[in-house]
């Protein structure tokens, strides 16, 4: 690899290797030491194709969630199942992979500025900017973007655009699914909320579970599978969808909105 050969976003592959390695090792012990993650189905991880893949994920905090997800691929393309022992894996990182996060979020400080560099796909809500509802079109250049990193690698992507547990999957995941035809991978993530503030920067409760499942890619018709479709198997494949709140004990789901109204607060 040259010394100055960039991705097709312009990032030197040589920095983003770098800033992997740095940031990798730096929050290694919050998924194996401080709290310990569970994983379940990484041999899936080596068998996917180099590119045009799409891992769909529940979503819990801005950066933790990724952060894992980056440590497990690596991982298990180093021959680890199901557990991140040993970081020798961060040495020869997986450069291709990115995922798709809100540019305001990526703007605000220096340290989102310098891991939107690893990776990050910035795209403009349609639906909240600044902590208040708006109505927009999507900006096309976002969804080029998409296709790019699709056509260069892996993409992670959170398809509720919230941290909040069984809010509705947005269209734009279905649409992006049917236009470009990728490997889908559901994640379901679950402990996140616990270790971490909202921000995923900071530790917030040590020995902490957390739960890491990846599941076998979903079954779709690309070309005759509706939007609607594609967004129900979407919910149901990262267990969002409303029919699983019936199966949730009733203790269990206030003690989550208690907590949803504290962050509120908090944050």
């Amino acid at each position: 690899m040259g010394l100055f050969k960039r991705n097709p976003f312009g990032h030197i592959l040589f920095i983003k290797k770098w800033l992997i390695r740095i940031f990798g090792a730096l929050t290694h012990r919050r998924y194996r030491g401080f709290n310990e993650l569970q994983i379940d189905g990484s041999e899936i991880i080596k068998d996917l194709p180099e590119t045009n893949v799409l891992f769909i994920s529940n979503h819990q905090t801005y950066f933790a969630d990724v952060v894992a997800m980056f440590h497990v691929f690596n991982a298990s393309l180093s021959g680890r199942q199901d557990h991140i022992k040993n970081i020798g894996y961060l040495w020869q990182p997986k450069l291709n992979i990115y995922y798709v996060a809100a540019k305001e979020t990526m703007r605000e400080g220096l340290l989102p500025r310098i891991l939107s560099y690893v990776g990050a796909i910035t795209v403009e809500r349609t639906w909240r900017a600044k902590g208040k509802d708006v109505q927009r079109e999507v900006n096309p250049n976002d969804t080029e973007n998409i296709r790019i990193a699709l056509e260069d690698g892996w993409v992670i992507t959170f398809p509720q655009g919230t941290t909040k547990s069984f809010k509705p999957v947005r269209k734009g995941t279905a649409h992006i699914i049917k236009t470009h035809k990728p490997i889908v991978v559901p994640i379901v993530i679950d402990g996140f909320r616990r270790s971490f503030d909202k921000k995923g920067l900071r530790m917030k409760k040590k020995g902490i579970l957390q739960s890491f499942i990846i599941k076998e890619p979903l079954q779709i018709d690309y070309e005759n599978d509706t939007i609607e479709e594609i967004v129900e198997k979407v919910e149901y494949a990262i267990e969002q969808h409303p029919s699983f709140l019936k199966v949730i004990p009733a203790e269990e789901r206030q003690v989550q909105e208690e907590l949803n109204e504290k962050r509120k607060w908090e944050y």
